[in-house]
């Protein structure tokens, strides 16, 4: 619900208005107990510098009453989609700052995940990057990256997933959303959020938290 973007606080009433069903991740864990940094799994000292930038200005622009409810949030839910049961989580079912890539996410991994959360699919994200993977055993395992950044793939359109029974199968679309990123940018000048953030923003392309992406998904970035 925050980190990166700008106003944080904006979503809230956002969420309790369309009653929609939301998970901790992090941030929200991290904000609601009062931790001094986001622990959001990062070990380069450049990619950490970024996210104590962030984190400290999420932590300022959020009020207690907000920080509380995050605090009511539950770590995971399980939601049915036909006749599948999916489990949201925010990292990976064993940790909450758990990055899950494509590329470093074998299909024996993966389902053995499945086969221990007794889930026909899992939902997770904090990677910002989508990826989908349909599993000999029938299950799903989908990344479905953030809205709220581009997915460092050169346009600054952001990616959502959309989850249909079809038939009685799971049918996956990560699809493209455009929106006012121009505006979006403006805002985060006004906030004075560095200049990275609204980079990325503008072109597509991550400027921060770089350093963490597998050699895969870094050949396929600007920098």
């Amino acid at each position: 619900l925050g980190g990166f973007g700008p106003n944080p606080e904006k979503v809230w009433p956002l969420l309790e208005a369309g009653a929609v069903r939301t998970i901790q991740g992090n941030y929200e864990q991290s904000l609601a107990s009062g931790r001094e940094d986001c622990n959001c799994g990062y070990t380069d000292p450049r990619d950490n510098h970024f996210a104590t930038i962030s984190y400290g200005y999420t932590a300022r622009s959020c009020s207690p009453a907000f920080k509380a409810w995050m605090g009511t949030l539950p770590e995971r839910r399980r939601v049915r989609v036909g006749k599948r049961e999916l489990l949201l989580i925010h990292g990976s079912p064993r940790q909450v700052n758990e990055f899950l890539f494509a590329s470093t996410s074998p299909v024996p991994f993966l389902e053995t995940l499945l086969a221990q959360q007794r889930a026909d699919g899992i939902l997770c994200t904090h990677t910002g990057l989508h990826w989908h993977r349909h599993l000999p055993s029938g299950g799903d395992v989908v990344n479905v990256g953030v809205i709220g950044r581009p997915p460092n793939d050169g346009s600054p359109e952001v990616r959502y997933c959309l989850l249909e029974d079809r038939g009685g199968q799971l049918a996956v679309d990560l699809l493209r959303l455009r929106y006012d990123h121009q505006g979006l940018a403006e805002e985060m000048r006004r906030e004075e959020l560095p200049e990275e953030f609204v980079e990325t923003i503008l072109t597509g392309w991550w400027t921060t938290c770089l350093e963490i992406l597998p050699a895969r998904e870094r050949a396929r970035s600007r920098l």
